[in-house]
Protein backbone atom coordinates (compact mmCIF):
# COMPACT_ATOMS: atom_id res chain seq x y z
CA UNK A 1 0.00 0.00 0.00
CA UNK A 2 1.36 3.40 -1.01
CA UNK A 3 0.53 6.04 1.57
CA UNK A 4 0.71 9.82 1.11
CA UNK A 5 1.62 11.78 4.25
CA UNK A 6 2.58 15.24 5.47
CA UNK A 7 5.35 15.70 8.03
CA UNK A 8 4.59 18.53 10.49
CA UNK A 9 5.77 19.76 13.86
CA UNK A 10 4.74 22.01 16.72
CA UNK A 11 7.89 23.28 18.46
CA UNK A 12 9.78 20.15 17.41
CA UNK A 13 7.07 17.76 18.63
CA UNK A 14 6.77 16.06 15.24
CA UNK A 15 3.95 14.27 13.46
CA UNK A 16 3.10 12.21 10.41
CA UNK A 17 -0.33 13.51 9.35
CA UNK A 18 -2.63 11.32 7.24
CA UNK A 19 -5.73 12.31 5.26
CA UNK A 20 -8.45 9.85 6.20
CA UNK A 21 -11.17 12.04 4.70
CA UNK A 22 -10.38 11.39 1.03
CA UNK A 23 -9.31 7.79 1.65
CA UNK A 24 -10.29 5.08 4.13
CA UNK A 25 -7.33 4.18 6.34
CA UNK A 26 -7.06 1.34 8.82
CA UNK A 27 -3.45 0.83 9.82
CA UNK A 28 -2.13 -2.00 11.96
CA UNK A 29 0.05 -1.43 15.01
CA UNK A 30 3.06 -2.68 13.01
CA UNK A 31 2.36 -0.18 10.21
CA UNK A 32 1.97 2.69 12.67
CA UNK A 33 5.26 1.75 14.34
CA UNK A 34 6.97 1.64 10.93
CA UNK A 35 5.73 5.13 10.07
CA UNK A 36 7.03 6.45 13.40
CA UNK A 37 10.41 4.69 13.17
CA UNK A 38 13.17 7.26 12.62
CA UNK A 39 15.48 4.76 10.91
CA UNK A 40 13.18 2.59 8.78
CA UNK A 41 10.14 4.85 8.38
CA UNK A 42 9.33 8.55 8.25
CA UNK A 43 9.97 9.24 11.92
CA UNK A 44 7.71 11.06 14.40
CA UNK A 45 6.50 11.31 17.98
CA UNK A 46 2.87 10.76 16.96
CA UNK A 47 0.77 9.87 13.93
CA UNK A 48 -2.30 12.05 13.38
CA UNK A 49 -5.27 10.76 11.41
CA UNK A 50 -7.78 13.28 10.01
CA UNK A 51 -11.21 11.73 9.48
CA UNK A 52 -14.74 12.80 8.67
CA UNK A 53 -16.86 13.73 11.68
CA UNK A 54 -18.87 10.83 13.08
CA UNK A 55 -21.55 13.00 14.70
CA UNK A 56 -23.39 16.29 14.12
CA UNK A 57 -22.04 19.62 15.35
CA UNK A 58 -18.36 18.97 14.62
CA UNK A 59 -16.22 19.40 11.50
CA UNK A 60 -13.69 16.57 11.75
CA UNK A 61 -12.60 13.61 13.83
CA UNK A 62 -9.04 13.62 15.20
CA UNK A 63 -7.21 10.39 16.10
CA UNK A 64 -3.74 10.25 17.66
CA UNK A 65 -1.36 7.29 17.74
CA UNK A 66 1.88 7.29 19.72
CA UNK A 67 5.15 6.01 18.29
CA UNK A 68 4.48 2.62 19.92
CA UNK A 69 1.24 2.30 17.91
CA UNK A 70 -1.09 2.91 20.86
CA UNK A 71 -4.06 5.26 20.36
CA UNK A 72 -4.32 8.11 22.89
CA UNK A 73 -6.93 10.70 23.81
CA UNK A 74 -5.35 14.09 23.17
CA UNK A 75 -2.34 15.99 21.78
CA UNK A 76 -2.16 19.78 21.99
CA UNK A 77 0.69 20.35 19.54
CA UNK A 78 -1.00 17.93 17.18
CA UNK A 79 -4.26 19.90 17.42
CA UNK A 80 -2.48 23.01 16.12
CA UNK A 81 -0.97 21.03 13.24
CA UNK A 82 -4.41 19.51 12.58
CA UNK A 83 -6.08 22.86 11.80
CA UNK A 84 -3.19 23.96 9.56
CA UNK A 85 -3.33 20.63 7.72
CA UNK A 86 -7.05 20.78 6.93
CA UNK A 87 -6.60 24.37 5.68
CA UNK A 88 -3.55 23.58 3.55
CA UNK A 89 -5.26 20.50 2.09
CA UNK A 90 -8.40 22.47 1.18
CA UNK A 91 -10.60 20.36 3.46
CA UNK A 92 -12.14 23.49 5.03
CA UNK A 93 -12.05 27.27 4.73
CA UNK A 94 -13.12 27.85 8.34
CA UNK A 95 -10.62 29.66 10.56
CA UNK A 96 -11.97 27.89 13.64
CA UNK A 97 -13.09 24.26 13.54
CA UNK A 98 -14.76 21.92 15.99
CA UNK A 99 -12.88 18.64 16.25
CA UNK A 100 -13.95 15.48 18.04
CA UNK A 101 -11.32 13.50 19.92
CA UNK A 102 -11.43 10.44 22.17
CA UNK A 103 -11.72 12.82 25.15
CA UNK A 104 -14.26 15.30 23.76
CA UNK A 105 -14.49 18.29 21.41
CA UNK A 106 -11.66 20.82 21.00
CA UNK A 107 -11.73 24.07 19.02
CA UNK A 108 -8.46 25.01 17.24
CA UNK A 109 -8.35 28.36 15.43
CA UNK A 110 -5.93 29.61 12.75
CA UNK A 111 -4.92 33.16 13.70
CA UNK A 112 -4.06 36.01 11.30
CA UNK A 113 -0.38 35.95 12.35
CA UNK A 114 -0.04 32.27 11.40
CA UNK A 115 -0.11 30.91 14.92
CA UNK A 116 -2.84 28.55 16.08
CA UNK A 117 -4.93 28.88 19.25
CA UNK A 118 -6.67 25.87 20.72
CA UNK A 119 -9.51 25.86 23.22
CA UNK A 120 -8.40 22.77 25.11
CA UNK A 121 -11.54 22.57 27.22
CA UNK A 122 -11.86 22.51 31.01
CA UNK A 123 -8.98 20.78 32.85
CA UNK A 124 -9.77 18.04 35.35
CA UNK A 125 -8.07 17.98 38.76
CA UNK A 126 -10.15 15.28 40.48
CA UNK A 127 -7.68 12.38 40.84
CA UNK A 128 -10.21 9.60 40.10
CA UNK A 129 -11.11 11.26 36.79
CA UNK A 130 -7.51 11.75 35.60
CA UNK A 131 -7.38 8.76 36.38
CA UNK A 132 -5.07 8.59 39.40
CA UNK A 133 -5.56 6.28 42.36
CA UNK A 134 -5.61 8.34 45.56
CA UNK A 135 -7.36 8.38 48.93
CA UNK A 136 -7.72 12.19 48.76
CA UNK A 137 -8.47 14.98 46.28
CA UNK A 138 -5.46 17.05 47.37
CA UNK A 139 -3.70 19.08 44.66
CA UNK A 140 -0.31 17.90 45.88
CA UNK A 141 0.06 14.13 46.02
CA UNK A 142 2.93 12.02 47.32
CA UNK A 143 4.13 9.40 44.84
CA UNK A 144 6.65 6.71 45.67
CA UNK A 145 9.01 6.25 42.70
CA UNK A 146 11.74 3.64 43.13
CA UNK A 147 13.52 4.57 46.37
CA UNK A 148 12.28 8.17 46.63
CA UNK A 149 9.05 10.04 47.30
CA UNK A 150 8.13 12.88 44.97
CA UNK A 151 5.26 15.39 45.03
CA UNK A 152 3.07 15.59 41.93
CA UNK A 153 -0.16 17.22 40.77
CA UNK A 154 -2.39 14.97 38.68
CA UNK A 155 -4.15 16.78 35.82
CA UNK A 156 -6.24 15.60 32.88
CA UNK A 157 -6.26 17.67 29.70
CA UNK A 158 -8.26 14.90 28.07
CA UNK A 159 -5.14 12.80 28.63
CA UNK A 160 -3.43 12.16 31.99
CA UNK A 161 -0.48 14.19 33.30
CA UNK A 162 1.66 14.13 36.43
CA UNK A 163 3.38 17.50 37.04
CA UNK A 164 6.28 17.91 39.46
CA UNK A 165 8.25 21.06 40.25
CA UNK A 166 12.03 20.85 39.86
CA UNK A 167 14.80 23.32 40.59
CA UNK A 168 16.38 23.06 37.13
CA UNK A 169 14.98 21.19 34.12
CA UNK A 170 18.47 20.84 32.64
CA UNK A 171 19.63 18.67 35.54
CA UNK A 172 16.29 17.02 36.38
CA UNK A 173 16.29 13.22 36.26
CA UNK A 174 13.85 13.06 33.34
CA UNK A 175 15.39 9.97 31.73
CA UNK A 176 15.42 8.07 35.02
CA UNK A 177 12.13 9.17 36.61
CA UNK A 178 10.07 9.67 33.44
CA UNK A 179 9.59 5.97 32.57
CA UNK A 180 8.89 5.08 36.22
CA UNK A 181 6.21 7.77 36.56
CA UNK A 182 4.71 6.89 33.15
CA UNK A 183 4.18 3.27 34.15
CA UNK A 184 3.34 3.86 37.83
CA UNK A 185 0.50 1.53 38.95
CA UNK A 186 -1.42 4.45 40.48
CA UNK A 187 -1.99 5.71 36.93
CA UNK A 188 -4.15 2.94 35.38
CA UNK A 189 -3.84 4.35 31.83
CA UNK A 190 -0.20 5.35 32.23
CA UNK A 191 0.67 9.06 32.34
CA UNK A 192 2.69 11.87 30.78
CA UNK A 193 5.33 13.10 33.25
CA UNK A 194 6.00 16.86 33.29
CA UNK A 195 9.07 18.38 34.95
CA UNK A 196 8.40 22.10 35.59
CA UNK A 197 10.91 24.80 36.57
CA UNK A 198 9.32 28.08 37.65
CA UNK A 199 11.18 31.14 36.32
CA UNK A 200 8.70 33.75 37.54
CA UNK A 201 4.94 33.96 38.03
CA UNK A 202 4.30 34.09 34.28
CA UNK A 203 7.12 31.97 32.89
CA UNK A 204 8.19 28.35 33.28
CA UNK A 205 10.54 25.89 31.63
CA UNK A 206 9.26 22.38 31.00
CA UNK A 207 10.36 18.91 29.93
CA UNK A 208 7.81 16.16 29.31
CA UNK A 209 8.27 12.40 29.16
CA UNK A 210 5.28 11.27 27.08
CA UNK A 211 3.37 7.99 27.19
CA UNK A 212 4.51 5.71 24.39
CA UNK A 213 6.93 8.27 22.92
CA UNK A 214 9.55 9.12 25.54
CA UNK A 215 10.81 12.66 26.01
CA UNK A 216 9.72 15.01 23.22
CA UNK A 217 10.96 18.48 22.30
CA UNK A 218 7.56 19.92 23.23
CA UNK A 219 4.17 18.77 24.52
CA UNK A 220 1.14 21.02 24.15
CA UNK A 221 -1.17 19.21 26.56
CA UNK A 222 1.79 18.88 28.94
CA UNK A 223 2.33 22.65 28.82
CA UNK A 224 -1.35 23.14 29.62
CA UNK A 225 -1.23 20.65 32.50
CA UNK A 226 1.84 22.35 33.98
CA UNK A 227 0.14 25.75 33.90
CA UNK A 228 -3.00 24.30 35.49
CA UNK A 229 -0.92 22.73 38.26
CA UNK A 230 1.03 25.95 38.83
CA UNK A 231 -1.99 28.28 38.90
CA UNK A 232 -3.99 25.87 41.07
CA UNK A 233 -1.15 25.80 43.59
CA UNK A 234 -0.90 29.64 43.46
CA UNK A 235 2.61 29.49 42.02
CA UNK A 236 1.72 31.11 38.67
CA UNK A 237 -0.51 33.82 37.18
CA UNK A 238 -2.20 33.73 33.78
CA UNK A 239 -1.07 33.96 31.01
CA UNK A 240 2.04 31.79 31.30
CA UNK A 241 4.85 31.45 28.75
CA UNK A 242 5.95 27.82 28.67
CA UNK A 243 9.44 27.29 27.22
CA UNK A 244 10.36 23.78 26.14
CA UNK A 245 13.36 22.52 24.21
CA UNK A 246 11.56 23.11 20.92
CA UNK A 247 10.27 26.62 21.69
CA UNK A 248 7.61 28.53 23.61
CA UNK A 249 3.82 28.29 23.97
CA UNK A 250 1.48 30.74 25.67
CA UNK A 251 -1.19 29.27 27.93
CA UNK A 252 -4.06 31.26 29.46
CA UNK A 253 -6.37 29.86 32.15
CA UNK A 254 -8.73 31.72 34.46
CA UNK A 255 -9.08 28.95 37.02
CA UNK A 256 -11.22 25.99 38.05
CA UNK A 257 -14.24 25.36 35.86
CA UNK A 258 -13.04 27.49 32.93
CA UNK A 259 -11.57 26.36 29.58
CA UNK A 260 -7.90 26.76 28.80
CA UNK A 261 -6.46 28.50 25.70
CA UNK A 262 -3.11 27.45 24.22
CA UNK A 263 -1.38 29.44 21.45
CA UNK A 264 1.70 28.54 19.39
CA UNK A 265 3.06 27.66 15.95
CA UNK A 266 2.30 24.75 13.59
CA UNK A 267 4.76 24.05 10.77
CA UNK A 268 4.66 21.88 7.65
CA UNK A 269 8.05 20.29 6.98
CA UNK A 270 7.50 18.21 3.82
CA UNK A 271 5.08 15.95 1.95
CA UNK A 272 5.89 12.46 0.75
CA UNK A 273 4.86 8.89 -0.01
CA UNK A 274 5.85 5.66 1.69
CA UNK A 275 5.21 2.06 0.72
CA UNK A 276 3.73 0.03 3.57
Amino acid sequence: MKLTFVKMHGLGNDFVVLDGVRQALELSTAQLCLLADRHFGVGCDQILLVERASRPGVDFRYRIFNADGGEVEQCGNGARCFVRFVHDQGLTDKRAIRVETMSGVIVPRLEDDGTVSVDMGVPVLTPALVPFISASDDLLQALQVADQEIAITAVSMGNPHAVLVVADVDTAAVEQLGPLIEAHPRFPRRVNAGFMQIIDRQAIRLRVFERGAGETLACGSGACAAVVAGISRRLLDTPVHVTMRGGTLTVAWQGVGTPLLMTGPAVTVFKGEIEL
